[in-house]
C-alpha cells in the first residue's frame, strides 16, 4: 500500500514530502556515489565486505578499485593473494590472451618443462629443510628417492604444482597489469586436470580467468560535449510556495482543537474518518473490497485536500460528526499505485470527530514561538524564505546533476564484469542496510538475516539494472576525467581523506586507508565531472 508519512494514512492519499523534510534533500540511489558526497564528503564504511558466501553480517561501502591485482586461487591452498612479485624463471612461458563477454580476459599459460623441473628441485629442497626423515639429522642431504617416498609422491607432486602457479602466475599476469580489477583473478582449470597432465608429460597448462577495466564506448563519441538536458523542478520545491507551506505549519501547530458541534466540514477544519471503499460493478458479485483505502481513525487536514483522491474533499464538505456518506471516485490514469489506475470506486466515510483550529493571531507577539529567537514577523518570514531559497537551490543542483547522468547512461555501452557488478551491488546494498541500522535498530538476528547469502543474491537480481546504471554513470564520469584532462587540488585530497578517517576513528570503525583515499579521490574526481558539464551543457529548467 502506498502512504505517506503516517502508518494510518489510506491509499487514496498521495503526500509529498514537505520541503523541509529529510526525504526531500535525499538523494536517489542512482547518484549517491557522486551527489552524498559532494554535499558532506564524508565516507562510511565497515572494513569487511558482505560476501554472497558469507553470513557474516558485516558490510562493506567500499567501491571497487582498478588498480590492484588479487591472485587468490581457489585450488592450492598456500597460494597467497598477496604474492604478486615476479620471480626469476628459467624460461619464459607462453601465454595466450582470449576477450570473452562482460568485459573478462582468458589467459593461456603453457610452463614448459625446464621451469617445471626447477620448481620441483626446488621444493624438494624444502621439503629435505623441513622433513624429519628417520636415519637422517634435519637439514642433511637425504636421497631424493627416500624422501619421496617418506613425505609421499603425491604430496610432492601438490606441492610442485602449488610452487608453478605461485613463481609463473605473476609472469602470466603481466599483460593484464593495470587492467584487471581487484579479486577477480581465478584460476579455472581444476588441480586435479593439472595433477593429471603433470604426471603425465612432467609440464603444465593452466586457464586463467580475469575481469578487466571495461571500455566506455560513447554513442555519439565525444557526445557528452554537446549535452541538451532538460531538467524537471518539481512545483513543490518553488521556494516562495514552500515558505508559505512552512510558515502555515507552523502558525498551526500553536493553535488548539476545539470540537465543532453547530456545523458541517468546511476548509480549515480537520476530522477523523472511519473509511471503506469497494470496486463498482454493474454484476454485483464482481464487486471486490479495496483494503488499502480502508482506515479506522483516519485524521484528516481539510487543507491537504491537494493532496487526496480528486473529489474526495469536495464530496466530504459538510459533513457533521456522527453522518456518514457514500460518493463514486475513479482513480486517475496516473495514481501512483498501478493496480488502482482508472478503477471505480465507492467510498463510504463516517464522521467520527470534527475539530477547528483556534489560532493565534499572526503577528509579531508570537515571533519568537514561530522561531527562537525572531522578535518580528517579518523577521520570521525572511528566515523562511532564506530558507526555502537554499533549499530550492540544492534541489535544482540535485535535479540537474541528476539529469546529467541519466543522460550520460544512455550515451555509452560498458561491457560490464561480473565483479565489478557484484562489488558495486554489495556496496549499495550494504548502504541500505545502514540506512534501516540507522532508522529501526536491528538487532544482531535481524542484521543477519538481511546480510544472509540469499538476501544479497536477491538484492543483486532485482536491482539489477539499477546497478548496472549506477556503474555506466560512475565509468562514464570517470571517461570523461581522464579524456579532458581535468583536475583538483591535491590538499583537498588530504583533507577529505584526514576528514573521513577522523570519522572512522570517531565511531570506531576499522578502515583501509588505500581504499579511503580511492574513494574520496573518486568522488572529488565526479564532482569535478558534473562542475564541468554543467558548464559546458545547454541546460534548460521546466517545472512539473
Amino acid at each position: 500500500m502506498e502512504l505517506c508519512n503516517s502508518a494510518t494514512a489510506p491509499t487514496f492519499i498521495q503526500f509529498r514530502p514537505s520541503v523541509f523534510s529529510h526525504s526531500s534533500l535525499s538523494l536517489s540511489l542512482s547518484t549517491s556515489f557522486l551527489q552524498l558526497n559532494r554535499k558532506c564528503n564524508r565516507l562510511l564504511f565497515t572494513s569487511r565486505k558482505l560476501s554472497s558466501s558469507s553470513p557474516s553480517p558485516k558490510f562493506s561501502l567500499l567501491r571497487p578499485g582498478f588498480s590492484k591485482i588479487s591472485t587468490g586461487i581457489a585450488a592450492p591452498p598456500s597460494s597467497s593473494a598477496s604474492d604478486t612479485v615476479q620471480d626469476q624463471l628459467p624460461a619464459d612461458i607462453e601465454v595466450s590472451e582470449t576477450q570473452e563477454p562482460n568485459s573478462r580476459v582468458r589467459l593461456g599459460v603453457q610452463v614448459p618443462d625446464v621451469v617445471c623441473e626447477d620448481c620441483y628441485r626446488r621444493v624438494l629442497n624444502e621439503f629435505m629443510k623441513q622433513a624429519k626423515v628417520p636415519g637422517f639429522r634435519p637439514g642433511k642431504k637425504v636421497p631424493e628417492s627416500i624422501l619421496i617416498g617418506y613425505v609421499g609422491k603425491q604430496a610432492v607432486r601438490k606441492a610442485t604444482i602449488e610452487s608453478i602457479l605461485k613463481r609463473t602466475l605473476p609472469h602470466a599476469m603481466s599483460s593484464v597489469t593495470g587492467r584487471a580489477l581487484r579479486d577477480s583473478i581465478r584460476v579455472v582449470t581444476k588441480f586435479s586436470d593439472m595433477e593429471e597432465r603433470y604426471s603425465s608429460v612432467n609440464s603444465l597448462r593452466y586457464d586463467v580467468i580475469v575481469d578487466v577495466t571495461p571500455e566506455v564506448r560513447w554513442i555519439p563519441e565525444d557526445g557528452y560535449k554537446n549535452l541538451k538536458i532538460v531538467v524537471e523542478i518539481d512545483s513543490e520545491i518553488d521556494a516562495h510556495k514552500a515558505y508559505e507551506q512552512e510558515l502555515r505549519r507552523r502558525h498551526k501547530s500553536l493553535g488548539s482543537m476545539r470540537i465543532v458541534t453547530d456545523r458541517g466540514l468546511r476548509i480549515g477544519d480537520v476530522a477523523v474518518f472511519d473509511i471503506s471503499a469497494t470496486t463498482i460493478d454493474q454484476d454485483e458479485s464482481n464487486i471486490q473490497e479495496i483494503p488499502s483505502a480502508e482506515s479506522k481513525g483516519f485524521h484528516f487536514d481539510t487543507e491537504d485536500g491537494d493532496k487526496v483522491l480528486p473529489g474526495f474533499l469536495d464530496s466530504l464538505i459538510g459533513i457533521q460528526q456522527g453522518e456518514t456518506k457514500s460518493f463514486p471516485l475513479v482513480f486517475p490514469k496516473s495514481w501512483k499505485q498501478e493496480n488502482l489506475r482508472g478503477v471505480h470506486a465507492q467510498f463510504t466515510v463516517e464522521c467520527k470527530e470534527l475539530f477547528y483550529r483556534d489560532l493565534p493571531e499572526l503577528d509579531d507577539s508570537i515571533a519568537d514561538k514561530l522561531i527562537p529567537g525572531c522578535t518580528t514577523l517579518e523577521q520570521v518570514k525572511e528566515s523562511l524564505l532564506q530558507k526555502c531559497l537554499e533549499v530550492e537551490q540544492t534541489a535544482k543542483e540535485q535535479a540537474t546533476d541528476n539529469a546529467i547522468l541519466d543522460q550520460l547512461r544512455k550515451m555509452v555501452e560498458v561491457d560490464i564484469p561480473q565483479s565489478l557488478f557484484e562489488e558495486q551491488g554489495r556496496q549499495l546494498y550494504g548502504a541500505k542496510l545502514l540506512q534501516i541500522q540507522a532508522n529501526m535498530k536491528l538487532n544482531e538476528q535481524q542484521l543477519a538475516h538481511l546480510s544472509s547469502p540469499r538476501a544479497v543474491n536477491e538484492y543483486l537480481e532485482n536491482q539489477k539494472e539499477n546497478i548496472a546504471n549506477i556503474i555506466k554513470q560512475n565509468l562514464a564520469v570517470g571517461d570523461i576525467f581522464k579524456r579532458e584532462n581535468l583536475q583538483f587540488p591535491t590538499e583537498e585530497l588530504v583533507k577529505e581523506v584526514e576528514n573521513s578517517i577522523a570519522e572512522f576513528k570517531r565511531l570506531k570503525q576499522d578502515y583501509d586507508e588505500e581504499r579511503v583515499r580511492e574513494q574520496v579521490q573518486e568522488i572529488l574526481e565526479g564532482a569535478k565531472v558534473l562542475e564541468w558539464l554543467r558548464e559546458n551543457a545547454e541546460i534548460e529548467y521546466a517545472t512539473r
